[in-house]
């Protein structure tokens, strides 16, 4: 597959329908109106047979349920890792990770990378694709970053219902995860993160609610204690206030709750408080009982659990069976994810690996050109150094789940992971475009010896320099690093590597592949500078991503830093509140090294004829209940901005207009809260008119009190630009 990072940083010198909560099913039109006749009939070890898994070794997927006769076609559940592709096999693709996904700002690309993902999985007999992962970035060293898509929760939420509408346009089931603040790996099973009311609502619930708005057929809950308000600390899968209260009801989700790997802790509590399913099914690896199953039927039984709540679990779970159309025709699992001599090894790649490498390319952000160094135009001599230019010694899977550092940096590490197929390694792959053009290349790849790559960059008329940062899930510790990063500095002494090289050669490009932020300032300033990939270097592609994340100066200007040490529930408290991200730096006056947004063009675009129109006033509300936060007076469009864009230089290129709002100061949020975003093409000369809708949900802001979405009455600034600081059009609404 073509090479790309987790995410790269350029420096250079059909589907049925869920019903509407509250309304009756009396056909087979829906979902649940399929499932409601078939549980009636059920036994009640069948139906907690539904949503109880078999171990985690019990099925050839990570996670698999059993057969019921009484059901047609009913074989059981299949549901496999990763976000990234399909894992534990053979015969699939490894897409670009969700941070870069996010980093490409465009929909279209999204939607087809969740389609191709899609196909994959239900290629391979796969019911459920544990994904997209929606977990904010809310500490930029926290492992599992790059599943996500970032700082942003708008971002993110977009990104979720794209993968979404992507994946199960295909028939399988997608996954929203993980409900909720799930935003580190210390102390994930044995944490509380305590979370107020409206910071849970505007910033962590909101890619869940766009999830389902996308009709995501399942959820999964978090390892964590959650506290929200009103409630003590909870365990996520069994929280009545964040499965019952706000999923299933404010949200009205149709779909059933699955428990992340074995965060099941009981079987009332879990089943009252709104779990529906456990994964594996074991209580812990390889035990021989269930908090479900026989125990979920004598709850029953005993009265524990009610007989209309376990019918309602057995319901959600055929729902999503049946609204993907998976009753009828669709392929049996044919892979094992433990003895994979047991599989058939079907090839379902197709011809993913183009839209791969489009992926890959669009996500790559160009922070720095200085004197226009990129693109290359056919130098005479070119230096490649660093340990993230190769391959790995032993080949691109050469660790359990990514689990070591060596060679170029594609994914994190763990249980989001895939095993590539094959893995071209940027120095393969400049070195072949190199040979055309006549260049002549030296390479110094086989560690970060500082004074031998200087010695290889020297005289040299540019030399490019890859260092990484890596992260990943809690069951490995990498270097020291167990899944969070320890802190956001470059590994294996990439800073020096950097400086040593730019102190030797004026066209340093430097080639940073990340899970996320890193702190630059130690050479970021030297006037060589610079970061690329192979399509990117040369100028096939005209760089066009976008940071999905704030890089600081120094890693105290972030307001949240991952919880390290603590005994027993350690307390995670979120008392940075609504300002995470660009959100705080933008609040406190704090400037940071590269912006939310920010990303350089080998072209330049103008922005003019900024125009309002529309208004949030009238309409009817719905009254609180059920569903009530998916209201369509919140939602249906009521203002809408448009403006001019236009390509001012000479190359054609991608820009990508962002929208941002800033509420009247009552309303307590941020300066700035982007609300709309586009991936707008334009050849030299061109002009473009791009149009940004916005609802009354985009102006509002949880009430605590009355427990309802409120427009903030006042002035309100609107905001187009380039990125979060550089906004080239501005205008105003009042509510």
């Amino acid at each position: 597959m073509p090479s790309f990072p987790a995410l790269t940083l350029l420096i250079a010198c059909a589907l049925a329908a869920w019903p509407s909560p509250g309304l009756a099913q009396d056909s087979c039109t829906t979902g649940s109106g399929c499932a409601k006749p078939v549980v009636a009939n059920l036994s009640n070890a069948d139906k907690a047979s539904l949503g109880t898994g078999l171990g985690l070794i019990g099925g050839p997927c990570i996670g698999s349920t059993a057969a019921v006769k009484a059901i047609p076609g009913w074989d059981g559940l299949c549901l496999q890792d990763s976000p990234v592709g399909v894992r534990f096999v053979s015969g699939n693709s490894v897409f670009p990770a969700e941070i870069n996904a996010a980093a490409t700002f465009n929909r279209t690309l999204i939607r087809e990378r969740g389609a191709a993902m899609g196909a994959e999985f239900k290629g391979k007999g796969i019911h459920v694709a544990l994904g997209p992962m929606m977990n904010l970035m809310r500490a930029p060293a926290a492992g599992r970053n790059w599943e996500g898509a970032g700082g942003d929760p708008f971002l993110t939420g977009e990104v979720a219902f794209e993968m979404i509408q992507g994946i199960q346009s295909q028939g399988v089931q997608a996954c929203a995860k993980h409900l909720i603040n799930n935003e580190q790996e210390h102390f994930r099973e044995t944490s509380s993160s305590n979370v107020d009311d409206r910071t849970q609502h505007e910033l962590y619930a909101h890619p869940f609610l766009r999830s389902v708005q996308a009709n995501v057929a399942s959820v999964m809950c978090s390892y964590s204690n959650t506290y929200c308000s009103l409630v003590n600390g909870t365990y996520a899968c069994e929280n009545d206030k964040v499965l019952n209260g706000l999923l299933k009801g404010e949200l009205g989700f149709q779909g059933y709750v699955m428990s992340d790997w074995y965060a099941t802790h009981s079987t009332s509590p879990a089943a009252n408080g709104g779990l529906d399913m456990t994964m594996p099914g074991d209580k812990f690896f390889a035990a021989f009982s269930s908090y479900f199953g026989d125990n979920l039927v004598n709850a029953v039984k005993s009265g524990d659990v009610l007989q209309t709540r376990l019918d309602d679990m057995a319901t959600r779970i055929l729902a999503g069976w049946y609204l993907l159309g998976q009753d009828s025709g669709y392929p049996a699992v044919n892979f094992n994810s433990w003895l994979s001599f047991l599989g058939s090894n079907v090839n379902v790649q197709g011809d993913h690996a183009s839209l791969i490498r489009t992926i890959g390319a669009s996500s790559a952000v160009l922070l720095k050109n200085q004197g226009s160094v990129l693109p290359l135009s056919a130098p005479k001599t070119l230096a490649i150094v660093g340990s993230g230019a190769r391959s790995g010694i032993l080949g691109a899977n050469e660790c359990l789940d990514h689990s070591c550092n060596d060679g170029v940096l594609a994914v994190g590490w763990g249980s989001g992971t895939a095993s590539f197929p094959y893995l071209v390694a940027p120095q393969d792959a400049i070195s072949t475009r190199a040979k055309a053009d006549g260049t002549s290349v030296s390479t110094w790849t086989l560690n970060n010896d500082v004074n031998l790559a200087a010695n290889t960059a020297k005289d040299k008329q540019a030399a490019l320099v890859f260092i990484t940062a890596d992260s990943g899930s809690a069951q490995y510790t990498v270097e020291g690093n167990a899944g969070d990063r320890n802190d956001l500095q470059a590994w294996h002494g990439g800073d020096d590597l950097v400086q040593k090289v730019a102190s030797v050669n004026n066209n340093t490009i430097v080639v940073v592949n990340s899970v996320g932020p890193i702190i630059m300032d130690a050479w970021i300033e030297n006037p060589n500078a610079g970061n690329a990939i192979v399509d990117v270097l040369y100028g096939n592609v005209n760089p066009s991503g976008r940071l999905p994340f704030t890089i600081a100066k120094a890693e105290p200007d972030y307001s949240a830093r991952v919880t390290y040490t603590g005994s027993g529930t350690v307390q995670i408290p979120y008392s940075e509140g609504l300002f995470i991200d660009y959100r705080h730096f933008d609040a406190n006056n704090i400037t940071p090294r590269f912006e939310f947004g920010y990303g350089l063009s080998y072209t330049t675009f103008s922005y003019s004829d900024l125009k309002i129109s529309g208004s949030t006033s009238g309409g009817t509300r719905q009254p609180i209940g059920p569903g009530s936060s998916l209201d369509p007076w919140l939602h249906d469009p009521v203002v809408t901005v448009s403006f001019t864009l236009k390509n001012t230089g000479s190359k054609a290129g991608t820009e990508v207009p962002q929208l941002y709002t800033s509420p009247p100061a009552s309303a307590q949020q941020a300066p700035f809260n982007l609300k709309g975003f586009d991936s707008v093409y334009l050849n030299p000369g061109e002009s473009k008119t791009v149009s940004f809708q916005l609802s009354r949900y985009d102006f509002s802001v949880w009430n605590v009190v009355a427990q309802r979405w409120d427009i903030a009455t006042g002035v309100t600034g609107i905001s187009v630009g380039a990125s979060s600081r550089n906004l080239k059009l501005k205008g105003t609404i009042v509510n």
